[in-house]
């Protein structure tokens, strides 16, 4: 149960490398206009906001893989926890502020994945 556990939190972990990426790499770029919804404009305005998000999201996807790798398997898990609630409330937040799709891209995946991990441990 526990390796598929960290398949999870894994793809979980990638999901935000790719938004470090979007948010910190492209956001300027046609793709990341056209993912994003906005003008050429409206991202150039923005972009250095989108840059520390991105950076942030970075963290939370280190934390992820951090978890993942404790030699320590209990430590390991409650790290894995910390970061997906820091997951779910910044996707909660995200949703009601921003855009309502970031709920379900962000928090409900890590709310599954949490649901797993309570179950693992």
């Amino acid at each position: 149960m526990q390796s598929v556990v960290y398949a999870f939190v894994i793809l979980i972990a990638l999901e935000h490398i790719v938004f470090l990426v979007l948010e910190m790499f492209l956001w300027i770029k046609p793709i990341g206009q056209k993912i994003f919804e906005q003008t050429k404009e409206e991202a150039e305005v923005n972009a250095v906001l989108a840059a520390n998000q991105g950076l942030y999201n970075g963290f939370l996807a280190a934390g992820l893989l951090w978890g993942v790798v404790h030699p320590n398997t209990l430590f390991g898990m409650q790290i894995i926890t910390f970061f997906l609630v820091c997951i779910v409330i910044a996707g909660i937040y995200g949703g009601i502020i921003a855009n309502r799709k970031i709920i379900y891209l962000q928090a409900v995946p890590a709310m599954i994945i949490l649901l797993l991990v309570g179950v693992s441990m």
